[in-house]
């Protein structure tokens, strides 16, 4: 017998978050589990009114079903339920690290190349271009924005924020990188032009990369994994460090563990781990 459901049109069954659990575990990897049910009902809810339908189950339907609305919406649905948090210079030992690595590469004619898996609306990608553009201004280097939300990408690519949320950009980066917002764009930051255009964003699901993004000198993956259970941890990092050149570095949340996850990796300080070379 189900557990009582709370009162409400838009409660969500036993049944339901099992279906939706499995959804959005093959679509990307989140593990939902039964203490998610009201995080689902929150922020599905909402939807399921504008939408005019009668419950869960239906949405699911809907979602599932085929044809192109169909899967318009189930992109919606799945960027209703992800979690989309970062900020500028998030953990800024990662970045000052990432200045180091920089300053000690091998070869300094290859172009440094980062990958920021876990993009959200581009904070984070740009934190990295701004302190490789400090450290090797023209010379070639590239910084690779992805996430599975094409709504956050979108942001990501404009690349203008509220002020609120830039306070952690360093003083002299946001005089170097970033434009204050004039008359109808008062309040807001605009990253400049000449950066934006270094940096690239792409649409990928870390359950499902292609073959052709890497090798990348370092990657953030930071703050996503936690959303994941240890199989499907497993199976990202494997992907992940496989477009990782050998020698460099991957960079994940402080919150996150890969204690008993068998991928080859030296922990190197706090959330900071080192790809072994070839033999």
């Amino acid at each position: 017998m189900n557990a009582p459901e709370g009162a409400g049109p838009f409660s969500v069954s036993n049944e339901e978050l099992a279906l939706f659990q499995s959804l959005f575990k093959r679509r990307i990897g989140l593990n939902l589990t039964y203490e998610k049910k009201a995080l689902l009902a929150s922020r599905l809810g909402r939807r399921l009114s504008e939408l005019r339908i009668a419950s869960f189950r239906d949405y699911h339907d809907h979602i599932t079903a085929r044809g192109a609305e169909s899967a318009a919406e189930l992109e919606h649905a799945t960027d209703l339920i992800t979690t989309n948090e970062t900020g500028f210079f998030r953990e800024p030992a990662h970045f000052e690290f990432l200045g180091r690595c920089i300053a000690s590469r091998a070869d300094a004619s290859a172009p440094f190349r980062v990958w920021s898996a876990a993009s959200s609306t581009g904070e984070e990608a740009y934190s990295a271009a701004m302190v490789l553009h400090d450290a090797l201004g023209d010379a070639p280097w590239t910084v690779l924005g992805s996430d599975v939300s094409r709504r956050v990408l979108r942001i990501a690519r404009r690349g203008m924020y509220p002020l609120s949320r830039c306070r952690h950009i360093p003083h002299d980066y946001l005089k170097r990188y970033c434009l204050r917002g004039l008359d109808e764009y008062e309040g807001q930051l605009l990253v400049e032009r000449g950066l934006r255009e270094r940096v690239s964003f792409l649409p990928l699901n870390l359950i499902d990369l292609p073959d052709t993004l890497g090798p990348f000198d370092l990657i953030f993956l930071r703050n996503v994994i936690i959303y994941f259970d240890v199989p499907t941890k497993a199976h990202v990092l494997r992907a992940v460090l496989g477009h990782l050149r050998p020698g460099g570095h991957l960079l994940t949340g402080h919150a996150e563990s890969l204690l008993g996850i068998p991928v080859p990796l030296e922990a190197v300080a706090s959330a900071i781990y080192r790809k072994p070379l070839d033999p």
